[in-house]
């Protein structure tokens, strides 16, 4: 059990800087002492900049990744004409984006689905962004879908469930080759290794 006996408002910094991914108690800790180094006016520019992001940052009606709610709503590679609209990325998470995106092999575009299949943690496919994804093949011009999912037990359920639901739409549907581990998360996996599971793609069936 720690010792130390900090201010409440210390103690509630530290609380919630640990709900940060990676972080615990001792990091927290010396985060929130850095923090209190600050000058006022650092602390209370990224207070604002934190209160500020509801109101924007907003969720791509496209495709669900982060977009600037001042700009029509569409994230910046939705809203680039020279990307290749006919291959559509499928990721669990908005931060996946940025990993394929260090390979700089992959100029499609993205769908977010917001999480994986996960019953016994609730996640059902109602709760996936799945539905605009149909809708934006039902669009026309799609010709590929490409499920970069995770590599354990639910980010294989889900391609599966994905393959099975969009076979009928007439789209090539394909996966990540090997070489990304199992269990890995897609936001720390190496630039080579994801242009080469990109590169390798295989068909699911």
């Amino acid at each position: 059990m720690s010792n130390e006996k900090y201010p409440d408002a210390m103690n509630a910094l530290i609380e919630a800087l640990k709900s940060f991914p990676g972080v615990g108690k001792r990091s927290a800790e010396r985060m929130a002492f850095a923090i209190l180094k600050w000058p006022g006016e650092k602390r209370e520019a990224v207070g604002s900049l934190i209160s500020g992001l509801s109101n924007s940052v907003v969720s791509c009606v496209v495709c669900g990744n982060i977009a600037d709610a001042e700009a029509d709503a569409r994230c910046a590679y939705c809203a680039d004409p020279s990307r290749d609209a006919s291959i559509i990325c499928v990721v669990e998470e908005v931060a996946q984006i940025s990993g394929i995106e260090r390979g700089g092999f992959f100029r499609g575009l993205y769908h977010v689905l917001g999480g994986r299949l996960a019953p016994l943690e609730g996640k059902h496919a109602e709760d996936l962004n799945i539905e605009s994804l149909r809708a934006r093949i039902a669009d026309g011009g799609v010709l590929e879908v490409i499920l970069a999912l995770g590599q354990d037990v639910e980010g294989r359920a889900t391609a599966i469930y994905l393959a099975d639901l969009l076979k009928t739409t007439g789209v090539k549907v394909s996966r990540l080759a090997s070489g990304i581990p199992v269990g890995a998360d897609l936001s720390y996996a190496d630039s080579a290794t994801i242009a080469a599971a990109l590169n390798g793609r295989v068909p699911l069936d």
